[in-house]
């Protein structure tokens, strides 16, 4: 026979910004044109030729550069100093001119980088990976879960637990809560009657707990219990145990009419009310193992 626990039952998660190094500008003295003057102030505003703007077209009566081939004319660098002006940026306004030029645009950001705002329509959004939605954390969707399989009578009991319930039935008839004392397990694996293990005999634990005193009311529930339908838990596994009443692996909110008369023989309604609360069926439960053991008689979720 193989060690058995049952204790669990009892018991029950900076953006790095790149710095650009501008070249350092040039006084006034040192700007020269072509020919390598000094370049001329004109009304107290330097006048200093521009480069053409590549892909420009230059007005017709502009004179062609010196030594410039015919045909397109090459975008010319512009002098030390100077900001680059991009290829689809708009003209610069000539030298002297009051109208002032448009703000330049902030370098993209990489698209990695980028944050879609869905209040901005047109933006494209990423979409959230397809497949499963429990597929990264393993967790079982509620559709993969079989619904518990609830039993009644004894045809499908191991003849060592069918033995022990009709010998705690007979004792629940009885009305003699000592006759229950010689099936109840003792020492370090001792059957559980209430959720603290302070070395208090089990037959006053039960006594107290029951309404008359005496235990007789406990051995009442006792009958009603095991008379309920039961679920077959961890077949062939190491935690492998018969429960009664089958309330306590269903969904209480999902109980039909005739399921509800069987809980109502076990408890009142307001005490399924609370139990809709709480999420579990609360009331006494009993637990016997494949071997016939006693492992619980005791009341929680």
């Amino acid at each position: 026979m193989r060690p058995r626990s049952f204790r669990a039952f009892r018991l029950t998660g900076a953006l790095a910004m790149a710095v650009g190094v501008s070249s350092p500008a040039l006084a006034f003295s040192q700007i020269t044109d072509e020919d390598g003057a000094a370049a001329t102030r004109q009304g107290g505003i330097v006048s200093v030729p521009l480069p053409p703007i590549p892909g420009a077209t230059p007005p017709a009566d502009a004179p062609p550069a010196q030594g410039a081939q015919p045909g397109p004319t090459p975008p010319a660098a512009a002098p030390a100093g100077a900001p680059q002006v991009p290829g689809d940026a708009p003209a610069a306004p000539a030298a002297g001119s009051s109208t002032p030029s448009a703000p330049a645009s902030p370098p993209s950001a990489p698209a990695s980088q980028l944050t879609p705002d869905p209040a901005k329509p047109g933006e494209a959004v990423p979409q959230a990976p397809q497949g499963d939605p429990d597929a990264t954390t393993g967790a079982p969707q509620a559709s993969d879960v079989p619904p518990a399989e609830i039993l009644y009578g004894e045809d499908k009991l191991p003849a060592p637990v069918r033995d022990l319930r009709r010998k705690l039935l007979e004792v629940a008839k009885s009305g003699d809560i000592e006759k229950l004392r010689p099936l109840l397990e003792t020492g370090s694996e001792a059957t559980a009657v209430s959720t603290s293990d302070d070395g208090q005999d089990p037959i006053e634990i039960l006594k107290n707990a029951s309404g008359d005193g005496q235990g007789v009311e406990i051995l009442a529930i006792l009958l009603e219990t095991l008379d309920a339908g039961y679920v077959h838990l961890d077949r062939g596994g190491e935690n492998e145990l018969f429960m009664w009443p089958y309330f306590t692996q269903v969904n209480l909110e999902k109980l039909t009419k005739p399921q509800l008369v069987e809980l109502f023989e076990l408890v009142t309604a307001g005490d399924y009310e609370r139990m809709l609360g709480n999420g579990s069926y609360d009331f006494y439960r009993v637990g016997i193992s494949p071997e016939g053991r006693f492992e619980f008689f005791i009341a929680g979720d």
